[in-house]
Parts: C-alpha cells; sequence; structure tokens
C-alpha cells in the first residue's frame, strides 16, 4: 500500500500554548505535510520556521491575528471553503473551526480535539458575561445570543463531517459525545518530559505559568495569594495580567514571558504549581511535575487525569478564593516524594503520544481502505470502553 499523502489543519497560530505543542508534534511525526491555519505569525513560531504553512485568506486582515476570538464567523467562512480533498489523510488539531475544512470520500478526516468550541458550548455563560474584547464587549454581549443557536448549529454539523475523533482528555472525550454526539478514542497531549529533570533544592515560592485568558482564572490565584500572603510567580503573558497586575500585592511578581530554556529552573525550585483553571487536559501541570514539583489544581477537568492526590499534588474542589486558600494552606502540611511525581509525568511524554497517535492514524486508515484485519491499537481498545459511559 503507498504512503498516503497527509495535511495537517490547525485553528490559527498567532500566540503559542498547549495546542501549538501538540501541532509541533504532528509536524515532527508528519514532516511533509502541509499545515493550513486561518492565520499565521511566523515570529511567534521559529520553531515552525522549516514547516509549509499555507494561511486562509483571513491572513490579509491583520485585526483577525490580534483579535482572532472576533473573526469565528469568518474564520468558519475560510475552513468551509478550503477543499482538502485531494489528500488521502487529514488530521485537524481543533478547538474552534478548523474541522470544517472539505473533505471528499476518498479522504479520512481525523480530528484531535482539543475542546469543542468553549464560546460556543461549556463556556458560553461565562464568555458572555466576561467577553475579553474591552471597547466592544457591548456589541459582543448584544450579539451572541442571537446568533449562539446558528452558531452552535453550524458547529455540530461541522463535527458531523469528521470520520475519526480523538480527545485529549476523558474530560473531552464526555464533551464529544455530548455537543457532537460522537464516539472518539483518548490519545492524551504530548509534554515534552524530557527537557526537565528533578530538582532536589527547593525556593519558597508559588508558581503560575501559561497563556493568561479568562478562563485560566488568574483573578483566584490573585485573590488567594493577596490574602495568604506567600510568594507567587506569575510567567506568561496575556490580557488577564492586565487585568490583575494592578490589585496584586507585593508578593505576587509577575514575570512576563519566560523563554522556554529558563522554564526548566523556574518549575524546579517552585515549592508548588498553582492551576486554578478549569482546563480540558492541560500541559503546564505535567511540566511541573516533570521537575518533581507538587500541583495545587481545581478539581475539575483534565486535572483529575493526571494529578494524583496526596502523591502528586492536591485539589480545590469550588471555583472560590476561600477554597484555593485552603487547599494551599493544607499543602503547606502535606508531604511529597520528587521521584514519584516525576514518574507521573512520564505517563504524558512525547514518545507516549507519537507511538500512540500514529499507531492510531495507521489503524484508522486501514479501516477506511477495508481492512479490517489491520491491528487496532491497543489504546483505542482501552479507550473506546470509556467512550460508550460518556455518551
Amino acid at each position: 500500500m503507498p504512503e498516503p499523502r497527509i495535511a495537517l489543519v490547525h485553528d490559527w497560530l498567532v500566540s503559542p500554548g498547549g495546542a501549538e505543542k501538540v501541532l509541533l508534534e504532528l509536524h515532527e511525526m508528519y514532516p511533509n505535510a502541509p499545515i493550513y491555519t486561518a492565520n499565521y505569525v511566523p515570529e511567534k513560531f521559529p520553531e515552525f520556521k522549516n514547516a509549509d504553512i499555507r494561511p486562509t485568506w483571513l491572513d490579509r486582515i491583520s485585526l483577525a491575528k490580534r483579535k482572532h476570538q472576533l473573526f469565528s464567523v469568518f474564520r468558519a467562512w475560510a475552513f468551509r471553503g478550503l477543499d482538502l480533498s485531494d489528500y488521502d489523510i487529514v488530521i485537524s488539531s481543533c478547538s474552534a473551526e478548523s474541522k470544517y475544512v472539505k473533505t471528499g470520500e476518498q479522504t479520512l478526516h481525523i480530528c484531535y480535539c482539543h475542546t469543542p468550541v468553549r464560546y460556543y458550548w461549556s463556556d458560553y455563560e461565562w464568555y458572555l458575561a466576561h467577553p475579553p474584547f474591552g471597547k466592544l464587549n457591548w456589541l459582543v454581549k448584544g450579539l451572541l445570543p442571537l446568533m449562539i443557536g446558528w452558531l452552535r448549529r453550524m458547529d455540530y454539523q461541522g463535527a458531523q463531517t469528521v470520520d475519526s475523533f480523538v480527545a485529549n482528555s476523558r474530560f473531552v472525550q464526555a464533551r464529544i459525545a455530548k455537543y457532537y454526539h460522537k464516539s472518539s478514542t483518548v490519545i492524551h497531549a504530548p509534554v515534552n518530559v524530557d527537557q526537565f529533570e528533578v530538582s532536589r533544592e527547593r525556593d519558597d515560592y508559588y508558581l503560575i505559568v501559561g497563556r493568561q485568558v479568562a478562563y485560566k482564572r488568574l483573578d483566584l490565584a490573585v485573590d488567594a495569594f493577596n490574602e495568604l500572603g506567600l510568594p507567587l510567580k506569575v510567567a506568561g503573558t496575556g490580557e488577564e495580567i492586565t487585568k490583575h497586575k494592578p490589585r496584586a500585592k507585593s508578593n505576587i511578581e509577575f514575570l512576563g514571558r519566560v523563554p522556554d530554556a529558563d522554564l526548566p529552573r523556574l518549575y524546579g525550585r517552585a515549592k508548588g504549581f498553582i492551576f486554578p483553571a478549569e482546563e480540558d487536559f492541560g500541559i503546564v501541570p505535567i511540566e511541573a511535575m516533570a521537575n518533581g514539583t507538587p500541583v495545587v489544581a481545581f478539581g475539575v477537568g483534565g486535572a483529575l487525569e493526571t494529578v494524583v492526590e496526596g502523591k502528586t499534588g492536591t485539589f480545590f474542589p469550588e471555583k472560590t478564593p476561600a477554597s484555593l486558600v485552603d487547599a494551599v494552606r493544607r499543602f503547606e502540611t502535606m508531604k511529597f516524594d520528587p521521584d514519584v511525581i516525576r514518574a507521573q509525568a512520564e505517563r504524558f511524554s512525547q514518545a507516549v503520544f507519537r507511538q500512540t497517535m500514529k499507531q492510531f492514524v495507521a489503524d484508522e486508515w486501514c479501516r477506511f481502505k477495508g481492512d479490517e484485519a489491520a491491528p487496532v491499537a491497543e489504546a483505542r481498545t482501552a479507550e473506546q470502553t470509556a467512550v460508550a459511559a460518556a455518551s
């Protein structure tokens, strides 16, 4: 059987995050596959400098790069007009509209779903109450309720064109079943644990790392550590930094964007890692654990699949500053083994992802072409059991 022609699709490449790390792994697995995306900011992604990036017509609109959240309808049109039926396999890396691409009957479309679109489905009420558009918030609050029914129908219909869904966690698997009525296979997102090692020396600060957008709930951490008075370092950029930095007390330090080369030391010297988001999967807690650093996480979502209570961290049950304060005070009395924490992180390595994902794609391709005798990845069989319960 000849090697299939493969294309990759990603929502946008405008700022680095966990989804872009998944795309990078897919690119390294299939280096000859072009990458189609709505918008591309090359200077933000030196790791893709040798990749064949093919942005849509939307890339000519500069505002669409700065405020991509405002362009969901235009992005939907751009992807729906993108005909990839000449490829044998299309793999979309999707949390928004990239799954809408056209594929013919002879093309297998696999969607690696980071989450069904948050602002249409699971977090609609939150985004309506906290739109991140500044002076345009009034417009979004007025238009979104009028358009949400149509947007959801369009998103649902786009999901039905996907042949095989892959979820990055059981949490997202349940969302795919709930909102799209589709089964999926769980393959956890890859984490480059090899760039980290267990640190034996610790300082007294807590740490937050990542792109700070509204659902990451930096506000909870600022409120909690304002009360606790304990040292907290925040590494990353985003609109939530601008919003909450002015009210943070002197024990909270904002570091801005930290180069990747400096992250291991920052993670490794931290007393604990704070993760207040309801995250679909969550790569940064695993990066922290790869350094042997325990995690204090909100006890919902992907964190429940990666953090082990009492062994690699602890949870706070309510999305309130008081609940986080209680968890940190409890954490202060707990003891952790850095080697046990590191071992947990290694379960989510790049090597595990590549092996599992590549086998899944090969199996699905054989199945799509009608070779029912093709071997089925062991991971798929195990995870398919979970989707029945989720749906």
